[in-house]
């Protein structure tokens, strides 16, 4: 079956639906109801998933696939509050927060298309207690309010920047999901020395891009003798101090003896022999 991730506003996930029965293509509006209603949003992904992967063996779906309405029609997307409006209303919930001195910091305003509901997304650094904040937005709007507390990567998203490469950002550009960036990915690449200044992105986070060559630096490292192992140098033993991986070279500690002073060598994986 054909499946379409749609998003409906860039700092939130993608929601998967069906569209066997709809003739729709990447970057068409279209008209959805979700658990919270009804939304607007944007196709990004279309893909095809093994009709094994969505429906269990007794023939009944395994996880509930919405279907789409339908395509976004002109009409739909004049329904949207317009620009003024988003400030007027972003600024009002940002005065009453302030008003009760929370620590969150407001990112966006996200209208459902149904008129029912309000979605304010934020960031904070723990678990806020908004109870009051909700009643007086609930108050003022006679609408349903939903706070959404996201993360500061998904801000980096929304907002949009530049990287150090000089390109735009990639999350805001091409990447779906927001993987987990790990120091040891830093680590394998041997790029922590610089700083987590230079390795981290806007967001303050490590930069997405050292996920790309993850791969490829873990199978050049297999090449290499383990740190500390003890290897054969043109015939004299020694000790693996330091890897450079994309050089394909180790740094050796050479043992000294048989009148041979020692000393710490470079040398290219190819003429090291494991003991």
């Amino acid at each position: 079956m054909r499946v379409a991730q749609v998003q409906f506003s860039s700092w939130d996930k993608k929601y998967n639906f069906d569209v066997d029965e709809i003739d729709v293509k990447v970057g068409d509006q279209v008209i959805v109801k979700t658990d919270l209603g009804v939304e607007l949003g944007k196709i990004v992904i279309i893909h095809d998933v093994p009709e094994a992967k969505v429906r269990a063996e007794d023939g009944q779906p395994a996880t509930e696939i919405k279907k789409i309405i339908r395509k976004a029609e002109p009409a739909d997307l004049k329904k949207s509050p317009n620009e003024k409006q988003k400030k007027k209303d972003f600024a009002y919930c940002k005065k009453v927060i302030d008003k009760y001195q929370l620590p969150m910091k407001l990112v966006d305003v996200h209208y459902s298309f149904d008129g029912l509901r309000i979605t304010f997304p934020f960031i904070a650094d723990s678990r806020i207690d908004f109870r009051e904040l909700v009643k007086e937005l609930t108050k003022h709007f006679s609408k349903s309010i939903r706070l959404q507390q996201i993360g500061i990567r998904d801000e980096a998203r929304f907002c949009g920047d530049f990287g150090h490469c000089g390109r735009p950002l990639c999350c805001g550009q091409f990447l779906g999901d927001l993987n987990s960036i790990t120091s040891e990915m830093a680590e394998l690449q041997q790029c922590v020395h610089r700083g987590s200044e230079r390795i981290s992105g806007i967001c303050g986070r490590l930069m997405c891009c050292l996920a790309y060559e993850e791969d490829g630096y873990k199978k050049l490292a297999e090449n290499l003798p383990p740190l500390d192992s003890q290897v054969k140098v043109e015939g004299r033993k020694g000790r693996v101090l330091a890897h450079y991986i994309l050089k394909q070279t180790v740094k050796v500690l050479l043992d000294s003896g048989n009148g041979e002073a020692g000393g710490v060598v470079e040398v290219e994986v190819g003429k090291v022999k494991k003991i």
